[in-house]
């Protein structure tokens, strides 16, 4: 039986965490379930929040779509970026016979699932916000301990490899999601279900597999509060590289979901497409996008490996991001954004797979196996863009009257900038 949350916070190691690694046969299999794990999450983010919700939105009141989504995205949000750092602490200190991470992911995987088909029957937005919410929660509570395990259980000089392969899968699920989700947005109830359906049967089948080892209990410390919540803050001064790491990646992610929030609407008020159109639209870019990504994702990792260099790609895939954005500037039309869609995915393929193997790099070394913890800060990296670019891009609409362009000025800023932030980090080639 899983323990209660007391009970895993009085269990603070007083030594680095056991290592966990794998060989062989069962190496292999815990990559290729790994990959097919954040897929499918990554399928279902793109999805729900790309097309099912924003549909659903438009449809409760078409007047004041933006305003809602943006309003729905930071509230999830600011309940995402606390909960993921907190889950993956949590996740540190917990110790049961199904080892520290499997007993998150599986609780995850299915209170989220049964939260997202909940918001396939609601029909007012304040019940879809309350659902979306909670199901968000519960992923964000699975996510730091899947990401954990490429810590805990691959040497760090097999991670671009593995690192590549996630980040293939991340990024051809966010594809997948978005073609499934675009021709399905008339089958709101089918699309939800089918999205909650697929990440509880995978999340489960992944801890059946990949049976994780029993974490010995160590000698208890008494838990305090404020040394558990001052645990969370890194000091910038002491670890540059953390903090250059998590500035890149927001920096990344603000320009990256400014974009990506909106482009339904994109499609709809910039490129003029009608409704059922958009829908179609956005699955195609989709497609082009997914054959650009899967290569750029397996590519750029087993190149970073067999050069043993992470920087140069990050930077290069930053700067090709930033193009991408320039394009439908020139070309607000669907060709346009087909060769958005193009380089985007060249881009973001590799910033994503490359991106994962620096972060579990850059990490603080101490003495108290926090990994959990420390990669769950970094994805807050994600998560308050997650608040602030939505906000950032209804107030810019508001006051463009409605002009989708400032917010491909705005994105391109912001990702070229991130290119910058890779450049100081010093213990990382």
């Amino acid at each position: 039986m899983t323990e209660t949350v007391p009970e895993a916070l009085s269990a603070l190691p007083d030594r680095p965490a056991p290592a966990l690694p794998v060989s062989g046969g069962r190496r292999i299999r815990l990559q290729y379930s790994l990959t097919l794990s954040f897929f499918v999450l990554m399928a279902l983010y793109s999805g729900v929040l790309g097309v099912l919700l924003p549909n659903q939105i438009a449809e409760f009141d078409p007047a004041n779509k933006a305003g809602n989504l943006a309003l729905l995205f930071a509230v999830t949000s600011v309940f995402s970026t606390l909960t993921t750092p907190i889950a993956g602490a949590l996740s540190d200190r917990t110790h049961t016979r199904w080892g520290r991470r499997s007993p998150w992911i599986l609780a995850g995987a299915l209170i989220g699932s049964l939260a997202l088909f909940g918001v396939s029957l609601m029909t007012s937005f304040a019940s879809v916000l309350v659902l979306w919410v909670m199901a968000a929660v519960a992923y964000n509570s699975m996510q730091p301990a899947m990401t954990t395990i490429i810590a805990d259980r691959f040497p760090e000089q097999t991670r671009g490899v593995v690192s590549g392969f996630v980040g293939a899968g991340m990024t051809a699920g966010l594809t997948a999601g978005t073609v499934v989700a675009g021709y399905l947005a008339g089958e709101r109830v089918m699309a939800y279900g089918l999205f909650a359906l697929a990440i509880a049967a995978c999340c489960i089948t992944f801890v059946v597999i990949n049976r994780e080892p029993p974490v010995p209990r160590t000698a208890p410390e008494t838990f305090r509060l404020g040394v558990f919540l001052k645990s969370f803050w890194i000091d910038p001064r002491q670890h540059p590289d953390f903090a250059w790491a998590f500035a890149g990646r927001f920096t990344i992610y603000m320009g990256y979901q400014a974009i990506a929030t909106y482009l339904l609407y994109i499609l709809q008020d910039y490129i003029g497409l009608g409704v059922a159109r958009a829908n179609t639209a956005i699955a195609e870019l989709a497609l082009i996008t997914f054959g650009c990504l899967v290569v750029s994702s397996v590519a750029s990792g087993f190149l970073s490996d067999r050069l043993q260099r992470r920087k140069p790609f990050v930077f290069v895939a930053s700067l090709i991001m930033g193009v991408a954005m320039v394009v439908p500037l020139i070309l607000p039309d669907m060709s346009g954004m087909q060769i958005y869609a193009a380089l985007i995915g060249l881009g973001y393929g590799s910033f994503m797979s490359i991106d994962m193997a620096l972060m579990t790099q850059v990490l603080p070394k101490t003495e108290a196996g926090d990994e959990g913890k420390n990669l769950g800060i970094l994805t807050t990296a994600i998560n308050i863009p997650q608040i602030l670019s939505p906000v950032m891009a209804a107030v810019l609409l508001n006051l463009s009257g409605n002009n989708y362009a400032v917010l491909f000025v705005a994105a391109i800023i912001f990702v070229f900038g991130s290119s910058l932030c890779v450049l100081p980090i010093r213990s990382v080639k």
